[in-house]
């Protein structure tokens, strides 16, 4: 990195040599059987260049090839976008632990175990289910170094499990499953499982549902599923720099209901989309985005907040090895104080929306959202009575989270990058066959 850096400066007023490599090792599992175990090696290295006020860029997986690389960053800097950013010095970053050396420990037969447990105890309790699962564990180093001294590396370490069930009943099609992640190993499988079977449960009986506006509660998997793609895109710098974004002019403004509050934090120890800087280098922090309903802030990298006149929010992501842009590190919703249950009990007629399929096919910009409820359940009379069938939701973001009957108490994390409770709605469209 060193050369890179060395050989760009030459030619360039400003450098940046930004690497990653990963190793890891999924274990699926495959109509009930271990399908097969691989492993996995990634790693890239990239340049970018400020050359005559302009960027240049270039990435390789080679990361000998130094001078190529360099060169095809000099050429891309002739047509490359005006450089309205400066790249940040030498810094001190929070001290956020997302490495533990157990992970590489686990060994393979312990993963298989694993997966076989989740597996085994989905189809002892529903014998006719097929189940697929996976169980894997990796490692990554990223580095990053830049001609005005600004340094930082760090290790992350991950480990996740999930399972995933079909039953099929006829033409009846049902679809559960929960997964869990962690930079530390993950043994207890009864935290997935657990959901899983309730899921079934729930949906061992079938209850029809009436076309018509009907309150809703989305679990926390719902919430990821229906809701959140739309405010990442809403609460994005960038998008909002573009005009786009419904809530772009609305900073320190009341958009949601009071009880709703949500953040961007990579700070949290051992969650795998902390670490203790973004892809700039810049160190990470907490970031309030939505506080009592009032618009908060935005998330920024460097080129966005420069243009924006902001401060970059330690939010530049790479994807697949190309240009910073601004993203997600993991949105935080505040927990509320009503338990699930007491969220159902106090609806005479309504419907629970677990999956959602589809919601990103709407108008995302706007804030609409429709999909099929691929799993959702009835509620009579303060009572989950059985699943929906060939159900479908539809909406706008906005005007559903103006008013919020109850945030739950029941917040967990949904994949790696959403914490969210259950949340109360008192409408939302409902049509069924």
């Amino acid at each position: 990195m060193e050369d890179i850096l060395a050989r760009a400066k030459k030619v360039a007023e400003e450098a940046e040599v930004f690497t990653a490599s990963s190793e890891e090792t999924p274990v699926q599992f495959e109509a009930n059987r271990l399908k097969h175990i691989q492993s996995k090696q990634a790693s890239h290295v990239a340049l970018r260049i400020i050359k005559n006020g302009r960027v240049g860029y270039a990435v390789s997986t080679e990361i000998n090839d130094r001078q190529k690389l360099v060169e095809a960053a000099v050429e891309t800097a002739e047509f490359g976008i005006k450089a309205e950013f400066t790249l940040p010095g030498a810094t001190a970053y929070p001290e956020i632990s997302v490495f533990d050396p157990a992970v590489a420990a686990v060994s393979l037969e312990e993963m298989v175990e694993l997966g076989n447990r989740l597996v085994d105890t989905v189809r002892k309790h529903t014998p006719e289910i097929l189940c697929d699962a996976e169980v894997t564990k990796g490692t990554g180093l990223v580095r990053i170094i830049n001609s005005r001294g600004g340094e930082m590396s760090y290790r992350q370490s991950g480990f996740s499990l999930g399972v995933q069930g079909q039953l099929i009943r006829g033409t009846d099609m049902l679809f559960v499953g929960e997964g869990q992640s962690s930079c530390h190993p993950l043994s207890d499988t009864e935290a997935v499982t657990d959901l899983v079977l309730r899921q079934l449960d729930l949906a061992r009986e079938t209850a029809p549902i009436a076309t018509k506006t009907l309150p809703v509660i989305f679990t926390p998997d719902g919430v990821a599923g229906a809701l959140v793609s739309a405010l990442m895109v809403a609460l994005n710098g960038k998008v909002v720099l573009q005009g786009a974004s419904p809530i772009g002019g609305k900073l320190g403004k009341t958009v949601f209901d009071a009880k709703l509050s949500l953040d961007d934090d990579p700070t949290i120890g051992y969650q795998p989309q902390s670490r203790p800087g973004d892809d700039e280098g810049i160190p990470s922090q907490r970031t309030p985005l939505i506080t009592k309903g009032t618009v908060a802030g935005f998330i920024y990298d460097l080129m966005t907040a420069a243009r924006a006149g902001k401060q970059s929010t330690g939010n530049g992501g790479r994807h697949h090895g190309g240009l910073p842009s601004p993203t997600p590190s993991a949105f935080i919703f505040g927990t509320g104080d009503t338990a699930f249950d007491d969220m159902v009990s106090d609806i005479k007629e309504g419907l629970v929306i677990e999956q959602l399929m589809g919601a990103e096919q709407g108008n995302i910009l706007s804030g609409d959202f429709s999909g099929n409820v691929l799993l959702g359940y009835k509620i009579e009379s303060g009572k989950i009575v059985g699943r929906v069938k060939d159900t479908m939701v539809s909406g706008n973001i906005y005007q559903l989270l103006k008013e919020v009957i109850a945030v739950g108490s029941d917040a967990r994390w949904v994949g790696s990058s959403v914490y969210t409770p259950s949340l109360y709605c008192p409408e939302l469209a409902v049509a069924s066959k």
